[in-house]
């Protein structure tokens, strides 16, 4: 993360100098394992639960299939105190030799030096090039012309359905598949249908107090209009706002009581779905592991396109190089190795539900196998990211900036044009800011 949005300069190179002295001493850490002619490589990530189990997998499969190099893994906890720490590792310039971001974060840091550029010759040497990655997941990777961050997926916001209720709904087709709609209104008829044959509700989707719940079906409704949401550094905001208030105008009709429950949060979305009781849930496919261990019937697909193009949000947990002053080249080719090794291998990673990145892995046979899995991986042809700003970004402040102008609309029935004029002008001021990663605004020149 971006250090906090009330950071001055001083208290962010201040916080980094302290922060550079203990990332300092955990440098002199010995690089390779004594009595061995193996490297040891320190990896930062946020990965908890059943994800960190995945990730933990992963690294041994790494670890043992090679001796060149060893990963030492350090988890530290997600959001917040990950990204200032990585933030103040990369400031002191003895960062760990790769970590782990989501990919929407690295425009606030990329220009401020806290990130290194990643070579894209070193990368095709190992078969990674843009050949290999769905060209939007590509394309993320970069800042202006250079690279700075390579995906190993993409998390979409997706569809989950319960096959047995939408079965007895008369809303599958004859592979089995939700049926497509491609119009709100056509959506919303398939929807009370379903509900009909639910105990619960038709669909279970939670939001109080969760800006990025909020903003992940927003985006996806609002991306499907065609446009993107443009921010400027030290402009004003580019918003369609027809296509903001009809986007959320859906979701407040979406809540209303009877399609889904009109106040809800997240954790009451997915037990409803997870019991059985709800026909469909909006929600990241980091919740397959939930419904696969509730055994309850289910798939998944991407979320209906309602607005003439398929979009759905996403994000995707990417390998970044933080900043070191003197970054050791048999260390940092040794990287470039482990990063290959991990996108080839990252088979496993779509066992938990994240889409891989690397197309080999999604259109291996094995792979189309793996249901729902496969059922939803189009998807990341056609992810969209947070808007390109140094204050964006999952995690950010900017989505619970979002949350706090919308909520009222879908609680209360607020006005979703003044909502979005409330949004629009909270981003206004922060994009007059300067990123406090690069003060002297180096990348907008």
């Amino acid at each position: 993360m971006t250090p906090p949005l009330d950071m001055s300069r001083r208290q962010f190179l201040t916080a980094a100098s302290v922060t550079a002295a203990a990332a300092l001493l955990a440098g002199c850490a010995p690089g390779t394992v004594p009595g061995s002619n193996t490297t040891t490589l320190q990896f930062w990530h946020l990965l908890s639960g059943g994800d960190g189990v995945t990730m933990s997998q992963l690294l041994d499969t790494a670890n043992s299939a090679q001796s060149a190099y060893r990963i030492r893994p350090t988890v530290l906890a997600w959001g917040t105190p990950y990204y200032t720490k990585l933030a103040m590792a990369g400031a002191g310039g003895r960062a760990p030799d790769v970590a782990i971001m989501h990919a929407t974060r690295t425009v606030g840091w990329a220009p401020g030096g806290l990130l290194d550029r990643w070579d894209t010759d070193r990368l095709a040497e190992l078969g990674i090039d843009s050949s290999t990655f769905p060209k939007p997941i590509w394309e993320k990777g970069f800042v202006g012309k250079d690279m700075y961050s390579i995906a190993l997926d993409a998390h979409p916001f997706v569809a989950m359905f319960n096959t047995d209720i939408c079965d007895a709904a008369g809303v599958l087709d004859s592979d089995g598949r939700l049926a497509e709609t491609s119009s709100p209104e056509e959506f919303l008829d398939q929807l009370r249908t379903i509900g009909g044959k639910a105990e619960g509700h038709a669909l279970s989707y939670g939001y109080l107090g969760d800006g990025a719940q909020m903003w992940r079906l927003f985006y996806t409704f609002y991306s499907q209009h065609g446009g993107a949401m443009e921010l400027p550094e030290g402009g004003k905001a580019v918003i369609d706002k027809d296509a903001a208030v009809e986007s959320l105008t859906l979701m407040r009709t979406l809540l209303d009581g009877e399609i889904a429950l009109a106040q809800a949060d997240y954790g009451s979305a997915v037990a409803e779905f997870a019991t059985g009781k709800s026909g469909m849930l909006f929600t990241g496919v980091w919740e397959l592991r939930t419904m696969q261990n509730a055994k309850i019937p289910f798939d998944a697909t991407m979320i209906p396109t309602l607005y003439g193009t398929p979009a759905v949000y996403a994000d995707s947990h990417s390998f970044v190089l933080p900043h070191q002053t003197n970054a050791d080249e048999k260390k940092r080719d040794l990287t470039y190795r482990f990063v290959a090794d991990m996108l080839k291998g990252s088979f496993g990673w779509a066992e938990a539900g994240h889409i891989p990145a690397f197309l080999p892995v999604t259109e291996s046979p094995e792979y189309a196998d793996l249901v729902p899995q496969a059922n939803y991986a189009e998807a990341a042809q056609h992810v969209v990211y947070d808007p390109t700003a140094w204050f964006t970004g999952s995690g950010s402040n900017f989505q619970s900036e979002f949350g706090a102008a919308v909520q009222g609309v879908l609680l209360s029935g607020d006005d979703p044009a003044a909502a979005i004029d409330r949004f629009e002008a909270r981003v206004n001021t922060l994009l007059r800011q300067p990123n406090p990663a690069d003060p002297e605004g180096t990348f907008a020149s």
